[in-house]
């Protein structure tokens, strides 16, 4: 049954009347001055598909209350930053406790052993660093990956996303790595240090990497930025086979496939990197990114400090490694990432996937569901695409952005840009239900 375009239309125009009338509270904080560019702390906060940003005034477990006190079942939950709830209560009480005792000093805390042992025993690495973000530990485990190797090039694949990295910024297009064309001032040619190809593409790997100065393959387990893309059978063992060959190390960045299991796609399915990162949800929201490694690149960054004269590195920020991040870290690997919160939000992610997927049967709509353990996504195409290329080709922006304002009308908060889901550990068990009738509702009026 195809989407009639003119329904669409003034479906989106009654929805977006319907919500500037609902919160006039964060209309008006829309239309002041408050010293903000755009009034936002960020300016991609005003590229929600919502005629002005709602304003959050409280944020607990899976809901989310905002100015107008309009209270919604958050299934975006910070795009991953709060994974695992709004102010986990372990979390919180750590804060508290740690702010009592001082919040950063550029020394370890306390904490310190403990949380060493608990991130060798979850994820499997045995030595780690603390930074900011994910951003700071991809960007700082690239550099030290070139000065190991001594290669200056990295390898992407089209459709990652590693934060704010310069060197994966880039698409495929034409055949060819290329800047992304939304970045800000971009000073030089990202394809002189970076490549980019398509993911499940092992022959084209193998190719890259003949040549001999690919210093690291940065990758996630499955692409979840472009749309969720998950690997083919055997291409995530031909990745670690080929760079071994070619003495390549292998970052693998687990920031948004932490929804996969307690120790990450790695943990649940044996992967064997040299280097791992996570960041956003690992410490329960406070800002926190981690990047662990092999006893291998442990040895190769003793040599190059020991070649290197002293100095600034490139790696490491004042505040990476504070006593509040070691606290929160603490409290969030040992009381909030079990086995029993996992349990609970993959049985709300298959809730929602199967009543999305029955939904889909009912109305004939040539679409498809992906889930990788909490994390699902609703795909506009009959087949699941296997690369970023095809991912786009599916893309429906319109029909997205109907969909997200008129979920969100209807009490529901989903990720932007895209139709990502993330059921966190205390969405009711009649969420989803609740969630399909919603979608339903807006499909029976485009249809």
């Amino acid at each position: 049954m195809p989407i009639v375009r003119e329904k669409l239309s003034e479906f989106k125009a009654r929805e977006s009347a319907a919500y500037r009338r609902s919160r006039p509270l964060s209309a008006a904080r829309a239309n002041q001055e408050n010293g903000f560019f755009g009034g936002v702390p960020q300016h991609w906060m005003l590229d929600w598909p919502m005629p002005f940003p709602l304003v959050v005034q409280q944020a607990c477990g899976t809901s989310l209350t905002d100015l107008d006190g309009h209270v919604l079942t958050d299934l975006c939950l910070g795009d991953t930053g709060a994974m695992f709830g709004h102010n986990p209560e372990s979390v919180a009480k750590a804060v508290q406790a740690q702010a009592s005792r001082g919040l950063t000093s550029m020394l370890p805390s306390s904490d310190v052993e403990e949380v060493g042992s608990l991130l060798q025993a979850r994820f499997g690495m045995p030595y780690w660093q603390i930074t900011l973000s994910a951003s700071d530990a991809n960007r700082f485990a690239l550099r030290a990956a070139r000065a190991i190797t001594k290669r200056s090039k990295i390898l992407v694949f089209d459709g990652c996303y590693h934060g704010a990295v310069d060197e994966t910024a880039v698409n495929l297009t034409a055949g060819l790595t290329v800047a992304k064309p939304s970045l800000w001032g971009q000073a030089y040619d990202l394809a002189a240090v970076t490549t980019c190809i398509h993911f499940n593409d092992v022959e084209a790997l193998a190719a890259t990497l003949m040549q001999g100065d690919i210093a690291c393959v940065i990758m996630e387990p499955a692409l979840t930025n472009c749309g969720m893309v998950a690997p083919v059978p055997d291409f995530l063992d031909e990745v670690r086979r080929l760079t071994r060959a070619h003495g390549t190390l292998l970052l693998i960045d687990e920031t948004h496939t932490l929804s996969t299991g307690p120790g990450g796609w790695t943990g649940t399915f044996g992967l064997e990197p040299d280097i791992w990162v996570a960041g956003k949800a690992v410490a329960g929201g406070v800002p926190t990114g981690v990047w662990g490694f092999t006893q291998e690149v442990k040895l190769g960054i003793e040599r190059v400090r020991a070649e290197t004269p002293s100095g600034h590195s490139g790696i490491g920020t004042t505040l990476s490694g504070s006593s509040l991040q070691m606290a929160a870290l603490r409290a969030c690997l040992q009381d909030v990432m079990t086995e029993a919160n996992y349990a609970i939000m993959f049985a709300g992610a298959i809730a929602l996937e199967d009543g999305i997927t029955r939904l889909i049967a009912q109305l004939g709509l040539p679409w498809s569901v992906i889930r990788l353990g909490a994390r699902l996504e609703t795909v506009f195409a009959p087949n699941l695409p296997t690369n970023a290329e095809q991912m786009r080709a599916s893309f429906d922006c319109d029909l997205e952005a109907a969909l997200h304002l008129g979920l969100l009308n209807r009490g529901f908060l989903v990720t932007p840009f895209h139709n990502m889901l993330l059921a966190g550990p205390s969405l009711s068990r009649e969420a989803p239900a609740a969630y399909v009738a919603a979608l339903n509702s807006i499909l029976n009026e485009i249809l």
